[in-house]
């Protein structure tokens, strides 16, 4: 047994304080991850500051229309309230297609946004895995590599982020907000994760001992739709092999505003500015959608078993664009 110390923080200030930055100490909220990877020995911290008790557990509506919603608001929760189902529910949608009721029931906004990678070899310790032990190399490039990233990856890590709540906090624009030792900041979400480099072992940018507070959604264009839609190898419980999450506003038979993100093809939430460059200002059509997505996916490098991503995400997207823009 591996002694931990415990604590559970009554303020932000304090569960800083209590993290300082040290490499042996995690914040613990729900526990939907980190506990499983203790279990595995992937993670061995030497001191827990639990921080669910945190008065960040709600969601509300801010002056300007925008919402926030608190680092440790349980999933479950998130999907269900009302300024969520109503202004984004893409978001909502998103959360609901991932995990089970009862994962969704203890996991936090925070730590959905943090999740690790649930590549084998990174759970694995016998193999090698430069996110886990940096240097050691990567088994995925020529292991079994079926749902790794297509996308955006380098020859130190071909792993892909598994968050559905972060695919579509990327379409939404919204904005980390955190706290450490060195203050507060705000983070765009579509700037929070990172791309592996040589440097997989960094999920995203967060400082030594910062901690999610909370999410910002801005106000939804006026008369813009949404939608979020995961191809998984079963029904439930499952990562996503592509997803994407839309936003689109047409008027006068022309797209006014469009936002596309990528889940399942990289080491994180994927962006789609090619797309959205090549559609914004254009008529919805099938070609046009088509073309688009394509210009994105392009620059796609698929593994040695994986290609078959491209074209499912591909699909799935011009099928979802097609669907808001008929709805819109």
């Amino acid at each position: 047994m591996k002694p931990v110390s415990y604590l559970r923080a009554r303020s932000v200030e304090e569960a800083a304080a209590a993290h300082g930055g040290r490499a042996e100490a995690r914040y613990l909220g729900g526990g939907t991850n980190l506990v499983d990877l203790m279990k595995l020995g992937v993670e061995r911290p030497e001191v827990l500051v639990d921080i669910s008790r945190l008065p960040l557990d709600q969601v509300e509506e801010r002056p300007d229309g925008s919402v926030w919603a608190g680092a440790t608001v349980r999933n479950s929760d998130l999907a269900a309230h009302p300024l969520i189902r109503e202004r984004h529910p893409l978001l909502s949608q998103a959360v609901l297609s991932g995990a089970s009721g009862q994962l969704r029931n203890t996991a936090t906004t925070g730590g959905n946004l943090l999740q690790r990678t649930r590549c084998a070899y990174f759970q694995d310790l016998s193999k090698p895995c430069n996110k886990r032990v940096p240097g050691s190399g990567c088994a995925a490039l020529e292991g079994v590599n079926h749902d790794h990233a297509v996308l955006g990856h380098s020859p130190h890590c071909v792993a892909t982020n598994p968050s559905d709540l972060s695919v579509a906090l990327s379409a939404l624009d919204a904005v980390v907000e955190l706290a450490g030792p060195g203050g507060g900041r705000s983070v765009p979400v579509t700037e929070f994760h990172r791309l592996p480099g040589d440097r997989p072992d960094l999920d995203t940018v967060i400082r030594p001992g910062e901690l999610i507070t909370g999410v910002v959604l801005p106000p939804a264009p006026p008369g813009a739709v949404s939608h979020y839609r995961k191809v998984r190898e079963r029904a439930s419980y499952s990562f996503a092999l592509a997803s994407v999450a839309a936003v689109l506003h047409v008027a006068d038979g022309e797209i006014r505003h469009v936002a596309v993100a990528f889940g399942g093809l990289a080491h994180r939430p994927w962006r789609a500015r090619r797309t959205e460059a090549a559609l914004l200002g254009t008529r919805p059509s099938p070609e046009a959608l088509t073309q688009a997505v394509r210009a994105e996916l392009d620059e796609a490098v698929p593994l040695r078993d994986n290609a078959y991503k491209v074209s499912l995400a591909q699909d799935l997207a011009t099928q979802v664009l097609g669907s808001l823009a008929a709805s819109g």
